[in-house]
């Protein structure tokens, strides 16, 4: 007689657990959370998480301290090159006199892109970004260095709370790119040598104000 394979005992163990169907003996796996839970200021852990990951954090009280911290920051790393294209950032920025592009002419020269984002994730300290605002697809992605301004109320704890928002912001009708950022680009594949900035940003630069007031 022939000797049953490893590939017919498999296929005759699913065939016979489709047959015999059990109950779920997890029924609420699904609902159960993953992570402790944790009761202290999401800021704090998104600066902690961010800073793990290679990512640098700037708080700041108001729009004034936003503008004087990035000018510190532009003359330290000497951008020329900054582009912004969301209304709301370039009006901040237009009424403190700070020098930006506000189309795309000479991208291909870009250095910066400042953008705004959807959702701050404090668990693993994660920007949330997508197309449904101004600054597209382009700006958080070319640029060796990218800058996100974010307010307090953004901050959430976990990846699902900031899909939740998502969803009620644009009713059900995600917008096509939804992209979650955790740190700057990387890639080990060369050699096993972690290289930033292979497929993206070299830099994510996230500056938090505080809009609690």
């Amino acid at each position: 007689m022939k000797e049953t394979t490893s590939r017919e005992k498999m296929l005759k163990k699913i065939r016979k657990a489709l047959l015999e169907k059990r109950d779920n003996p997890y029924p609420n796996l699904e609902e159960t959370p993953l992570y402790e839970d944790y009761s202290d200021l999401l800021e704090v852990l998104f600066a902690e998480q961010l800073t793990l990951v290679a990512g640098k954090f700037i708080f700041c009280e108001d729009e004034v301290q936003f503008i004087e911290n990035l000018l510190l920051l532009a003359d330290e790393k000497s951008w020329r090159k900054i582009y912004c294209w969301e209304p709301p950032l370039q009006e901040v920025l237009s009424q403190y006199e700070f020098p930006f592009y506000s189309t795309d002419t000479d991208f291909l020269q870009a250095e910066v892109g400042i953008t705004l984002c959807e959702s701050l994730v404090a668990r693993n300290g994660s920007v949330l970004v997508s197309n449904g605002n101004a600054a597209g697809r382009r700006l958080s992605i070319y640029p060796h260095h990218h800058v996100v301004v974010a307010y307090t109320s953004q901050l959430v704890l976990d990846l699902k709370d900031a899909f939740r928002n998502l969803k009620v912001k644009y009713d059900d009708k995600l917008p096509t790119m939804v992209s979650n950022i955790t740190g700057p680009s990387r890639t080990a594949d060369i050699e096993k040598t972690l290289v930033l900035g292979a497929h993206g940003p070299k830099e994510l630069i996230v500056f938090l104000l505080d809009d609690s007031m």
